[in-house]
């Protein structure tokens, strides 16, 4: 089967990568400056020979099989203001990488439209929102085992991986990291990191084999869809600690890949015992990485990719695993 054309933007520049495992071409818009949406190839990124950077100017003057939009602004305005009216009839997918930020159960999502195909990236997600008339399907993170990255967790500290973390509210547990940081020894990684005092960014290439050195990955968050750090951790064996909150209350299992709960208290003696016993912390770690291979592979996430873009464009369908049809009437 032919490969097929997809326009899509540059919204979160790990999944963009992941998702370009999926054998097909991905046109990203781009402006000058690379503001943010429209990045393009920008940045550290190892991208693939089939992500293609494409001027947003010069959108209308290029014929494509499917339209992937990723965030609301891309809905609402750019597809107007970039796009021909025959673009704007092509298929299309959003793909919608978060909960709801409003109300948790009674938010309906801005599109709704049943030729539209809206896919979520967790079952959690796709239970919350109210999706109306759109059809919906789930893939769930797929991410590579990295070639010699293996989990050494030398360094008697806990690491916490969170771009932008001091500015992005209560949901996301700024003040939980800095509560945990005062009882346990974290250190934190990620774009704006240096204003919590944290380490500042490292390069998505070096991330795994970076996070791989510490003992545990703490994941404060409250609510928010699954990270992609927590997939990657897991998939070089680290074991995670986390709120039991969203989908993570079916990531990690207690005493298995890590530990989760709704309380802080309980995950200060988990963090401290795996500071103390490297043989505890290398088994679930291991307990991490069974569960990373066997629900979050890039295989089966690119086979659900190609699944669903053929579906939508009406060009077969692809042959994953493990994909679930939910389309709604």
């Amino acid at each position: 089967m032919r490969r097929l054309k997809v326009l899509t933007w540059h919204t979160h520049g790990s999944y963009l990568h992941y998702l370009s495992h999926a054998p097909h071409d991905f046109y990203v818009l781009s402006k000058p400056g690379h503001p943010p949406g429209y990045g393009g190839r920008c940045g550290h990124m190892p991208w693939r020979d089939n992500v293609h950077d494409l001027p947003a100017e010069l959108a209308r003057e290029h014929e494509f099989d499917c339209i992937l939009f990723q965030d609301d602004h891309q809905w609402e305005k750019d597809q107007y203001e970039l796009l021909s009216p025959a673009q704007r009839a092509l298929p299309r997918i959003y793909l919608e990488h978060d909960p709801p930020l409003a109300h948790p159960t009674n938010t309906r999502h801005p599109v709704d439209d049943p030729d539209v195909l809206l896919v979520h990236v967790t079952p959690f997600n796709a239970l919350m929102w109210d999706s109306g008339r759109t059809p919906t399907r789930v893939i769930e993170h797929g991410v590579p085992e990295v070639p010699g990255v293996r989990y050494s967790g030398e360094l008697t500290r806990g690491l916490v991986v969170t771009n932008h973390l001091a500015r992005r509210g209560r949901r996301m547990g700024p003040d939980l990291f800095v509560q945990a940081r005062g009882a346990i020894p974290l250190d934190l990684v990620g774009m704006g990191a240096d204003e919590l005092g944290g380490l500042g960014e490292i390069e998505h290439a070096l991330l795994p084999a970076f996070m791989a050195r510490y003992r545990f990955l703490f994941s404060p968050i409250r609510y928010s869809s699954l990270g992609l750090a927590v997939v990657e951790a897991m998939m070089a064996g680290m074991p995670v600690v986390a709120l039991a909150t969203a989908e993570m209350a079916t990531v990690i299992e207690n005493g298995v890949s890590g530990y989760a709960d709704t309380s802080l208290q309980p995950l200060y003696g988990h963090m401290q015992a795996l500071l103390d016993d490297p043989g505890l912390a290398r088994r679930l770690g291991e307990g991490a990485r069974r569960t990373a291979r066997d629900r979050f592979s890039i295989g089966r996430f690119s086979s659900d990719w190609d699944a669903a873009l053929r579906h939508i464009t009406g060009c077969g369908y692809g042959t994953g695993s493990g994909f679930t049809r939910q389309e709604r009437a």
